[in-house]
């Protein structure tokens, strides 16, 4: 029995991302794709896809209208699904966690169910339906699978934990030592954008998307004399993909961004909000073999979060698609 798609006659896909997908001529295959694997509840695998995660990837927007990249965790079963059509969240942001002061009853969010050591990822978009002292819950808008390209595999280990035990949470306004680090030293990263149509449209909300590359795949701009005194701008490069352009739709509508580094080996958390823009072509897109544009990240603010995160990872094997990538 075939299980049904998108049955809605309007698209599963906003303005922006139609508008990317007819600028790159790849509207109408997408089109029949998303129609096919886009869907208003979830599959009874990604229900137990989702049972068996001890994290997940949130992406919320705060009061100001900034995108934040956050991460939950608890021991496998914190994420449920009372329905095909419902998840439930039963864990607390960690401390420092801008996901603390932006989740509410009510609000648009986005989750990244990903499992690093198999390189399986799904996606939730939907609305928070309610909210207690475990958690909250959510409505699904949109769920749908994402190919295992660029994801590094690492087997990871849930220690013990309290999310409100106190950690050392240093503001960032410019790319410093610390942070400079961090992302240098990174080859996983995840972005949270957000298209909030005035209208309930289905295709609207917030994203969360992994990006993942070379160690350095994400360079720090901003260098004239080497200093890095003032960084403030990421250049990210973009590889081939679902062609859905989730990220780079809403681009296209809001230019705000966030971004989560983590720091696998001593379990920083580096959260960073801003504006984004996308390079399309030209000289610098070439730079970097294998990239088919570039995504340029200018810094707000963000939030170092030291020895945050409870999980102890192995050293990660490369996805082989890397191998015909460059690097800066």
């Amino acid at each position: 029995m075939t299980i049904p798609g998108w049955t809605r006659t309007e698209s599963p896909f906003h303005a922006g991302e139609l508008a990317i997908q007819a600028r790159l001529g790849v509207h109408e295959q997408i089109d029949k794709q998303g129609r096919r694997v886009i869907r208003e509840f979830l599959l009874d695998q990604h229900r137990q896809f989702f049972a068996q995660l001890p994290y997940v990837i949130v992406g919320t927007v705060d009061a100001a209208g900034y995108p934040w990249a956050s991460i939950l965790m608890g021991n496998p079963g914190f994420l449920s699904t009372p329905s095909d059509r419902t998840l439930h969240v039963a864990a607390k942001p960690l401390f420092g966690d801008p996901l603390a002061t932006t989740i509410a009853n009510g609000i648009d969010i986005g989750l990244l169910g990903i499992e690093l050591q198999t390189r399986r990822r799904n996606r939730i978009n939907g609305s928070v339906i309610a909210t207690g002292s475990d958690g909250f819950e959510l409505q699904v808008k949109q769920c749908f699978g994402n190919c295992p390209q660029y994801i590094q595999a690492r087997q990871c280990e849930l220690t013990a934990f309290n999310p409100a035990e106190p950690k050392s949470v240093h503001l960032v306004e410019c790319l410093e030592e610390p942070e400079r680090t961090i992302i240098a030293a990174s080859d996983t990263c995840f972005i949270a954008t957000a298209y909030q149509a005035e209208s309930a449209a289905s295709a609207s909300g917030i994203d969360v998307s992994h990006r993942g590359g070379k160690p350095g795949f994400v360079r720090i701009d901003d260098d004239p004399d080497g200093s890095y005194e003032a960084a403030r701008t990421l250049t990210i490069p973009d590889f081939s993909g679902n062609h859905h352009f989730n990220t780079f739709g809403n681009l296209e509508f809001n230019p705000r961004a966030g971004l989560l580094f983590i720091n696998f080996d001593r379990g920083n958390l580096l959260y960073l909000t801003g504006t984004a823009e996308v390079i399309w072509e030209g000289a610098e897109v070439s730079v970097y073999e294998g990239a088919e544009r570039l995504l340029r990240f200018h810094l707000d603010r963000g939030y170092r979060v030291e020895g945050s995160l409870p999980l102890r990872w192995s050293a990660p094997e490369f996805s082989p698609f890397l191998d015909r990538m460059g690097s800066w």
